[in-house]
C-alpha cells in the first residue's frame, strides 16, 4: 500500500513508519522537516497543515496516518486537501476524549467531552475536547472510511515524555525507592510496538470504527508494574510505599513529577480501567510487560546522561521526602 504519515518522526508516528515499511508498504511522509535524518530513505513532503498543504497537491495514497492533529481548524484543512484523494484515514487520538473519566469500564459508545468554547485552540487548556472534535471532523469526510483510535499510557523506547521511562531508570538504579499512593490503583498501557503493529493491520484491512487502543485486557495494578519490572531489571530496589495525602500535602506532581500516580481527588481512575475488548477481538496483542521495561532501560540508557529528562522525581527530592515519611510516620507510632 501507498501510505500517507502526517508526522511520523516522533514516538508513536515514528513506530508507525517502521511497523508499516518493515511489512513492505510505501511511505511518505509530511511534516516540517524539523527532524531531518530520521528516515533518510523515505519520501518527505515538506510543509505545515497550518497553512502550507502545496506538497500534497495532486498526490493520492491508499491510507493516511494522522499522528499529529490536535486542534479541529487544522485537522479540517489536511482532510479537506486529502479525502477526495486517500481510501483511508486513521487518526491517533486519545482516551482523554472521555466525559466523565472516573467511570469505570468505559467503551467506546461513553460520552465525550465537550468543546464548550470552539474558539479555544490551546490543547494545554481543552485537550481532550479538542481532540473529540478532531475525530468527528475525520467522520465527516471520511465516513465510513475512518478509523479512530483512543490511545492511553504509550510506553516503550523513544518515549520523550518520560512518563514510563522514569521507572525502569530508577528501579534499575536500586535502593530505597519512593512508590506513590496505594499500590492496588489500576493502571493500563500499550507499547508503542504493539499499537503501530496493530494499526497497520487494522489499515491493511480498510477497518473502520472506533477503538480503545491501551491494555492489558486484564486487571493490573501500579505494585504489579513496580514488582515485576524490578524482577526483569535483577534490581535491589526496595519500595516505599507513601500514602496520596503526604504526597499532596509535600506538593508533589502527580503523573509527571510522578509518573503512575493518578490522585483520588483528581476522578480520573476511569482512564485505568478502559474496556479494550473491541480492540482485542480485533487482533491487539501486548508483549510482556517485562520486555518493554528492558527495552525503555536500553533506550534511556543509550540517549546518554547529558539528556534531560522532563518527567520523574528529583533523587534529592525523593531522599528528602522519604526521610520526611520516616520522620511523620514514627510521629504517628
Amino acid at each position: 500500500m501507498k501510505i500517507l504519515v502526517l508526522g511520523g518522526t516522533r514516538f508513536v508516528g515514528k513506530h508507525m513508519v517502521e511497523a508499516a515499511t518493515a511489512r513492505g508498504h510505501e511511505v511518505t511522509l509530511f511534516n516540517r522537516n524539523q527532524r531531518p535524518g530520521v528516515f533518510p530513505d523515505l519520501e518527505t513532503l515538506v510543509g505545515d497543515r497550518d497553512g502550507d498543504l502545496k506538497a500534497l497537491e495532486g498526490r493520492t495514497w491508499d491510507a493516511v496516518i494522522d499522528t499529529c492533529g490536535y486542534v479541529p481548524r487544522i485537522v479540517k484543512k489536511s482532510l479537506e486537501a486529502l479525502a477526495s484523494r486517500v481510501g483511508h484515514y486513521t487518526f491517533i487520538s486519545t482516551l482523554d476524549v472521555y466525559d466523565q473519566p472516573d467511570v469505570v469500564g468505559i467503551d467506546e459508545n461513553h460520552p465525550l467531552a465537550p468543546l464548550t468554547d470552539e474558539s479555544i485552540e490551546d490543547v494545554h487548556v481543552a485537550y481532550g475536547p479538542l481532540k473529540a472534535r478532531c475525530e468527528q471532523e475525520v467522520e465527516r469526510a471520511m465516513p465510513g472510511r475512518s478509523l479512530i483510535v483512543r490511545c492511553g499510557l504509550v510506553v516503550g523506547p523513544g518515549d520523550l515524555s518520560d512518563r514510563f521511562t522514569y521507572w525502569p531508570t530508577r528501579i534499575a538504579r536500586g535502593g530505597e525507592t519512593l512508590a506513590p499512593g496505594n499500590p492496588n490503583a489500576p493502571i493500563q498501557w500499550i507499547d508503542a510496538r504493539d499499537l503501530a503493529e496493530w494499526v497497520v493491520r487494522m489499515i491493511e484491512r480498510q477497518a473502520q470504527g472506533v477503538f480503545n487502543a491501551t491494555g492489558p485486557e486484564q486487571r493490573v495494578t501500579v505494585g504489579d508494574v513496580l514488582s515485576r519490572s524490578n524482577v526483569a531489571l535483577g534490581s535491589p530496589a526496595e519500595f516505599v510505599w507513601v500514602e496520596e495525602p503526604f504526597l499532596l500535602e509535600q506538593g508533589v506532581g502527580f503523573w509527571i513529577e510522578m509518573p503512575l500516580w493518578l490522585p483520588k481527588k483528581e476522578k480520573l481512575g476511569g482512564i485505568m480501567t478502559l474496556n479494550v475488548m473491541k480492540a482485542v477481538r480485533e487482533g491487539l496483542t501486548f508483549r510482556p510487560l517485562e520486555d518493554t521495561v528492558r527495552d525503555t532501560l536500553a533506550w534511556d540508557r543509550a540517549r546518554g546522561e547529558d539528556v534531560k529528562r522532563v518527567a520523574g522525581l528529583d533523587a534529592e527530592k525523593e531522599r528528602r521526602l522519604l526521610d520526611e515519611w520516616r520522620r511523620a510516620s514514627a510521629a504517628r507510632m
